[in-house]
């Protein structure tokens, strides 16, 4: 009971003289310390607030308005043409001040309309001009005049040294595309998937549908776009994400991994300190705005960075119907579990972050902790792992109320959840290729009740040091986690460091106490349920096939050679790989981000067009080297024009989905809509871009190379393949299927994607010389100059 004690500022007691009162100077000093923290918070956010406010303009700029409109008066001009005059007669105190007093208030209040009108007019330009995409449709090294004249137009109105939320009243909202375009595009990417009867038969429910009710289904849509700040992103969180009935496992959570080659310390407790310290470093930039706003390379185009605002404190919460997202203001704690207990364990002491090696101590603390579970507390987090119903049956019936309310409260307003594993692993033993797998499948669904899927994101670390994380889906896409891990992973190893024994730098505070154990009064009923939520998690978990495949043989800068878009290579040669494998094209998904608008998530390429299914027959054909390269470029350059389309809002899908949700609030049905809708994506693809570049330095540590993350398979008889590609001569590909489907297997996959990404190298680089004969000129001339 020593931590309930020291958590208590104070004591009383009632005795017969009256109320003893006993007061606690050091915890009333910590509290003290810890609202201080919290003010000087609110203080820094009001700033960021002012300052992302007037954007693009500076809060000090008002002064200079204020003094040139002064000083312009001084000599005897009006630059208000009477404005200002107006404004002296209508003053409320005229009456109390003297003439010069009210005409230097009046100056004072032009000059305040004058400045928030230049803010409002600089930032409708901005906005204007950011509605311009034409500079992503052009040729890769070719800027045309336009879009140069508009790259500078951008920087004059964009202002200097802008915050992470400063571009957000700037961006334009997505645009609703026509239905009849919709129609269109969607026809075009179904035709190489359907027989000539059932393209007939599609096309005539397609335009039965643009003709009657998909005008009225567009007016809604358009309505809510001049209304909501994205007229996609809100429904598709609820109805996509929230309104999902199934399990966060495997399903939809997602996992990020540690370096490839390299633990920076076999201590888990040590690897703990540094990276939960680095996450608190992470986030004190987040809440000052001090990270730079993300951009589309090369032209410094912004992006939305709404969804960064969500990436601590933020639990999902279950529902019967719908779940729901609930993000706290702030947290000074996160929630730990090590061999079935629960603690909570405080990142701030004294007003001040603790520092890594204090985390390490405190995290060693709950490693020595010789405790046993409470019963039913070991696997209490498998009710997130399985069906959403019966969790939140569950969370109404047992966790509403006492002891197990006050410890659930504890895990869900935590800053995130941290998990200490008992495994050791990483790309290491005998059996590297395996054990990076297993790494793999231990990230994204563990032992089904050592995460606590409902988490914006647990951080796992592992009992020889290597880490990685696993996230929740809802509250974001993979980007912006990808982003906090980039930072996290290099400030651990290159900022932070570790002492020669391994342990975190720094000195400890002696006054530190201890991590608290959280309480459970779990009783046997709610423990079967927790039982029955575990065995339809383990079943998912045991059905799923991962093989990670590091590719080092070639990279992008291979791929840039041959001159085609090393996503547009990757995501044709994940088409071939698919044909080789099942015989046949399938309906791919390629995800694609839309934060060039407000508040935007992403849109799906379909990235199986009838020129790559073209291309790969030809190949497969035994057609010549050049028709192939020919309808290859073709290929890549529909890809190309797809993936641009999908980020300036001209995509399919997200369009159908809403005009679909539309058609369910009014009552209609629409036969189109609905066998749209229904289609099965059986190759579900996405590419993890590395975007702090900086942080990374791939030509003097090779070895510190980042693996990406990946994702659970979408249909039961197809992949889910994630990539990312590292620097110039690296890429990691992530692949999933299941054991149930007798017709995928993850290893065979990945060794069909190596041969098409070979294949497809060697086709468009003829000039490459057999390496055998470039030995025997090389002998052969060595013998010459002899």
């Amino acid at each position: 009971m020593a931590e309930a004690h020291q958590a208590v500022a104070f004591q009383f007691t009632i005795t017969p003289e009256g109320i003893d009162l006993q007061l606690s100077h050091q915890a009333l000093r910590q509290v003290y310390l810890s609202g201080l923290r919290s003010w000087k918070k609110r203080v820094t956010r009001l700033k960021n607030n002012v300052i992302t406010g007037v954007y693009p303009a500076s809060p000090s700029s008002w002064l200079f308005v204020v003094i040139a409109i002064l000083a312009t008066m001084y000599t005897r001009s009006d630059p208000s043409m009477g404005l200002i005059a107006k404004i002296q007669e209508h003053l409320p105190v005229s009456d109390s001040l003297s003439i010069q007093c009210r005409t230097v208030v009046s100056a004072v209040l032009f000059s305040t309309l004058l400045w928030f009108s230049l803010i409002f007019t600089m930032r409708l330009c901005l906005k204007q001009l950011l509605s311009y995409h034409g500079w992503m449709f052009e040729q890769h090294g070719k800027v045309s005049n336009t879009t140069k004249i508009w790259a500078a137009m951008v920087r004059i109105f964009s202002g200097r040294q802008p915050l992470l939320y400063s571009y957000q009243g700037s961006l334009p909202n997505l645009p609703v595309p026509a239905v009849k375009d919709t129609v269109k595009r969607y026809l075009e990417s179904a035709r190489l998937l359907m027989s000539d009867s059932e393209y007939e038969r599609m096309t005539t429910l397609a335009k039965e549908f643009e003709s009657s009710l998909g005008n009225r289904l567009q007016w809604y849509l358009k309505l809510k776009a001049m209304w909501a700040s994205n007229y996609v992103s809100d429904w598709w969180e609820e109805y996509v994400y929230l309104r999902g009935r199934g399990p966060l496992m495997v399903n939809s959570n997602y996992y990020g991994m540690d370096f490839l080659y390299v633990t920076p310390t076999p201590i888990q407790a040590a690897r703990a300190g540094n990276t939960l310290h680095a996450c608190l470093l992470y986030r004190r930039k987040l809440n000052r705005e001090e990270i730079k706003p993300s951009r589309v390379p090369v032209l410094n185009v912004p992006l939305c960075a709404a969804q960064c605002e969500r990436i601590f404190n933020t639990t999902r919460i279950p529902g019967e119907e719908t779940d729901s997202l609930i993000h706290w203001q702030d947290s000074e704690y996160v929630a730990v579990f090590h061999q079935g207990r629960y603690f909570r364990l405080w990142l701030y002491h004294a007003g001040r972050m603790l520092s890594p090696r204090e985390i390490e101590q405190q995290i060693q603390r709950i490693m020595d902790d010789p405790s046993p579970p409470l019963p039913g507390e070991a696997k209490l987090a498998a009710l997130t792992a399985g069906d959403r119903i019966p969790w939140a049956q569950a969370r109404k019936e047992f966790f509403s109320s006492g002891v197990n309310k006050r410890s659930l409260d504890c895990i869900e307003k935590a800053a995130f959840f941290v998990a200490l594993d008992d495994d050791e692993q990483g790309m290491r033993g005998d059996d590297p290729a395996g054990n990076l797998d297993r790494y793999a499948k231990s990230l994204l669904h563990g032992k089904c009740y050592d995460r606590w899927f409902d988490k914006s994101f647990t951080v796992v670390v592992y009992k020889n040091g290597k880490n990685g994380l696993n996230a929740e889906h809802s509250w974001a896409d993979a980007p912006i986690m990808a982003h906090v891990w980039e930072y996290v992973m290099t400030t651990d190893s290159f900022q932070l460091g570790y002492t020669e024994e391994g342990h975190c730098k720094g000195d400890v505070a002696s006054s530190l106490p201890p991590p608290t154990r959280l309480t459970w009064d779990i009783p046997a009923e709610c423990q079967e349920r927790i039982e029955c939520s575990l065995a339809v998690a383990q079943a998912l978990a045991d059905d799923v096939d991962f093989h990670v495949l590091p590719i080092q043989e070639f990279g992008k800068g291979a791929i840039k050679k041959c001159k085609i878009s090393p996503d547009a290579f990757i995501q044709i040669a994940l088409q071939l790989a698919y044909y080789r494998n099942r015989g046949t094209f399938s309906l791919t998904y390629e995800a694609s981000m839309t934060r060039l608008f407000r508040e935007g998530r992403t849109e799906t390429v379909r990235s199986c067009t009838s020129e790559s299914c073209t291309f790969i027959r030809a190949l497969e054909g035994g057609e010549s080297k050049e028709v192939c390269r020919r309808l290859f470029i073709t290929a890549s350059e529909k890809h190309q024009h797809l993936y641009r389309m999908a980020m300036t809002g001209g995509g399919i899908d997200r369009h159908l989905f809403c005009l679909y949700i539309v058609s369910k609030y009014l009552g209609e049905e629409s036969p189109f809509l609905k066998e749209v809708l229904s289609e099965t994506w059986r190759l579900s693809t996405s590419q993890t871009p590395l975007q702090q570049v900086e942080l990374f330095d791939f030509v003097n540590h090779p070895e510190y190379t980042t693996c990406g993350g990946g994702f659970g398979p979408v249909a039961d008889d197809g992949y889910g393949v994630s990539y990312i590609i590292i620097g110039e001569h690296m890429i990691n590909l992530h692949i999933s299927c299941k054991h149930s489907c007798p017709q995928t297997d993850s290893h065979r996959f990945g060794a069909d994607i190596k041969k098409a990404l070979e294949d497809l190298l060697e086709l468009m680089s003829p000039e490459k010389s057999d390496p055998s004969k470039a030995e025997q000129n090389h002998s052969k001339k060595s013998k010459k100059d002899l």
